[in-house]
């Protein structure tokens, strides 16, 4: 499903340049569970982006459901986005001034189409029909994050990527954010790929990458 071939990213940064990444080689299985953890600097969320199409390597190359897609242009990419990735953010990132079936219904919106009975089916899938037309000041942490997943879902993309999908969370609504995501993967066959932090978020994962200095420096099977 994701296949990256000595991927290296560097930044400019005035007169002197940046590698934050550097000659990264990294295979994920379709309905692959994998986590990706590492200190901070240690180039997770810049691979993470590269793995979403939010950015492009310097070098090497990203080959995705086998098509090659590191040299895209930015509207390739982004249509790849809308149709085969989906995100969940640490932060939730959901618009205050709408619903949570508003909030869910902008998923469907990036990939071309708006459905409001997909983003109710999408709800309730992460147990959240009853807070439909809720606001996020009106929603706890954990429910606020089950909207972003829902949002995520609800193109029914191949691939989810989280960064950090429990941090801003207290463990029972962190465990209840990874039972969902772990739900979703079981029954879905949903290819998902997870920065955490946390040693017990990332042995729910069948697979554990450690990445230091901008290269994999070990991994594992659980």
């Amino acid at each position: 499903m994701i296949q990256l071939q000595d991927i290296s990213k560097t930044y400019a940064i005035g007169k002197r340049e940046l590698t934050v990444l550097n000659g990264v080689n990294l295979n994920v299985e379709r309905g692959e569970m994998v986590a990706i953890m590492g200190p901070s600097g240690s180039g997770k969320s810049t691979l993470l982006n590269l793995l979403g199409c939010l950015d492009r390597p310097t070098t090497g190359s990203y080959f995705l459901d086998g098509k090659e897609v590191s040299r895209l242009n930015s509207g390739e990419l982004a249509d790849i986005r809308g149709q085969k990735i989906g995100f969940v953010f640490q932060q939730f990132n959901l618009l205050p001034r709408l619903s949570a079936a508003a909030n869910v219904a902008l998923g469907m919106r990036y990939a071309g189409g708006t459905d409001s009975r997909l983003a109710m089916e999408a709800l309730s899938r992460v147990g959240l029909a009853d807070r439909a037309s809720h606001r996020p000041t009106e929603l706890s942490g954990g429910e606020q994050q089950r909207v972003a997943i829902a949002r995520a879902i609800v193109k029914k993309p191949p691939i989810i990527l989280a960064d950090e999908p429990t941090g801003n969370l207290d463990s029972r609504s962190g465990d209840e954010i990874i039972a969902i995501l772990a739900k979703l993967h079981t029954e879905q066959g949903i290819t998902l790929v997870m920065i955490t932090h946390d040693p017990d978020v990332a042995h729910h994962c069948q697979r554990v990458i450690h990445i230091r200095d901008g290269q994999i420096a070990s991994e594992e099977r659980l």
